[in-house]
């Protein structure tokens, strides 16, 4: 068979609410049930992994079938990408010019081979609503991979005829009764994870863009990516708390908002005030319990530091109700409906991404080059601004930099200069701490000497002067 399209809006629950779900009322009364048994293969050093790639032989009853994927992971919760199946007799890949494997690999084709498998048991329901008709599936099983073992609940909306917006009012109604929230990795990359060492947290990724892009295609993918560094956290956080984990959701919902402000222009203002508004919401809502995570290891004093661990224990499960509630998993649902149907963008979007890109950053640029003059003489309001200017162009750097490739010398430029911008961030983010301590002891009905590590700020104003006037003497890498 050849390449076949496939959208589909993959969501996660607990096993309790899968057990829920599977006796919903509202489920349609016929089922299809089924074992799966998937053979994953890959290069000892994951190539096709690494390119976005999945091969495997998936065993339903005595049929066999060989699938290879693009697996769609620039995208949050919706997923679509490309498809090659092809039936198979054995558990042996077969790898011939139906697929592009043999063309991605070359002669390292020889050196594919199993490297973990997925067990689940399979129920599928046919749904029609809003004109649509759409496959639901329910998954339960689990991911093995050397030596190790995730368990996999999931469910899986794939549209097979009419409107993608049909998938997330079917998600939605769901969620009513039934707790659930986006889903991000496909069971190719959970079984990739589980090959190695398990992290604390998760960094962004790096946004995949070329030049030829649109402005609209350029923020639906930021966009999407945002979404997928916070969710891979927030997973983390509601498997267990990490203060890593914390600050990656934080960085997460940062970098979104950043987008949102980069996008203004073509946003429809109605709908990033929403978004912008519940992720300040969020934003805070995880502030608290990370202000007293890194204040803590500062604090020398044993009662001081007694009551502030108090407080965090307090915050850290406060957190988790949060992250929990009915109206995070609906933000998230809306933030994926509205990034991956492409809503809320203006006509003028589609012009080319590279100008606007351009236009966007020398403002940001500009800003913090005028904002920043005298910025040891500035009081710590003013320098707070300059800071978070700092990091909306940090964030638009990243963000655009596939957008300005290509040559050696500009990709060195790029490094220098987010290297100068992340310097003086650094400065600015210590100052920043020195400033709002006090507040925060207070807050706790405790003194302001208790924290240790003081800084002269003196030096620290000098030292941040400097890394102000390195970064405006930078070169631009995006001209």
């Amino acid at each position: 068979m050849g390449l076949q399209p496939e959208v589909e809006l993959k969501l996660d629950l607990s096993l309790e609410a899968a057990e829920m779900f599977a006796r919903w009322p509202s489920l349609p009364a016929e089922s299809q049930t089924a074992a799966l048994h998937a053979i994953y293969f890959d290069t000892p050093d994951h190539q096709l992994g690494k390119r976005g790639m999945s091969l495997r032989i998936r065993q339903s009853g005595r049929r066999r079938v060989q699938t290879v994927k693009a697996d769609g992971r620039d995208g949050a919760g919706l997923f679509a990408r490309d498809e090659w199946e092809t039936p198979v007799r054995g558990d042996a890949p077969v790898l011939d010019d139906r697929t592009p494997v043999a063309a991605l690999l070359g002669a390292a084709v020889a050196e594919v081979d199993r490297l973990f498998t997925v067990d689940v048991q399979r129920r599928t329901w046919t749904v029609t609503r809003d004109g649509a008709t759409i496959e639901l599936v329910l998954d339960r099983g689990a991911v093995l991979a050397a030596g190790r073992e995730q368990a996999i609940c999931e469910i899986e909306l794939e549209l097979k005829a009419g409107d993608p917006a049909a998938l997330f009012a079917l998600a939605r109604r769901i969620d009513a009764d039934i707790a659930l929230r986006p889903g991000v990795l496909s069971k190719a990359e959970r079984g990739y994870r589980l090959t190695e060492a398990l992290p604390a947290a998760i960094k962004a990724e790096k946004v995949a863009l070329d030049p030829s892009m649109s402005v609209r295609q350029t923020f639906l993918r930021i966009a999407a990516s945002c979404l997928r560094h916070y969710r891979l956290n927030e997973a983390l956080l509601l498997d267990h708390y990490t203060p890593e984990a914390l600050h990656q959701a934080r960085v997460a919902i940062r970098r979104l908002r950043s987008a949102l402000k980069l996008f203004k222009p073509v946003l429809r203002a109605a709908d990033a005030s929403r978004f912008q508004g519940e992720l300040r919401w969020l934003a805070a809502v995880l502030g608290e319990a990370r202000d007293l995570d890194v204040l803590i290891p500062r604090v020398v004093d044993d009662s001081a530091r007694a009551r502030l661990e108090a407080a965090q224990a307090t915050a850290h499960q406060r957190v988790l109700q949060w992250l929990e509630s009915a109206r995070v998993r609906t933000l998230l649902i809306d933030l994926v409906e509205w990034t991956a149907l492409g809503a809320g963008l203006k006509m003028k979007a589609d012009r080319s991404a590279v100008p606007f890109a351009v236009t966007r950053l020398r403002k940001l640029r500009k800003r913090i080059a005028m904002g920043g003059k005298h910025l040891a003489q500035l009081n710590d309001e003013a320098r707070h601004a300059v800071r978070k200017d700092a990091k909306k162009l940090r964030y638009g750097a990243e963000f655009f930099a596939g957008l300005f490739g290509g040559k050696r010398k500009r990709i060195r430029r790029k490094k220098a200069f987010l290297g100068k911008l992340e310097a003086m961030q650094d400065m600015l983010g210590t100052l920043n701490d020195l400033a709002t301590t006090p507040a925060i002891l207070v807050r706790y009905g405790l003194p302001v000497d208790v924290a240790a590590g003081k800084v002269e700020k003196g030096d620290l104003l000098t030292a941040a002067a400097q890394a102000h006037e390195a970064l405006v003497d930078a070169r631009r890498f995006w001209t």
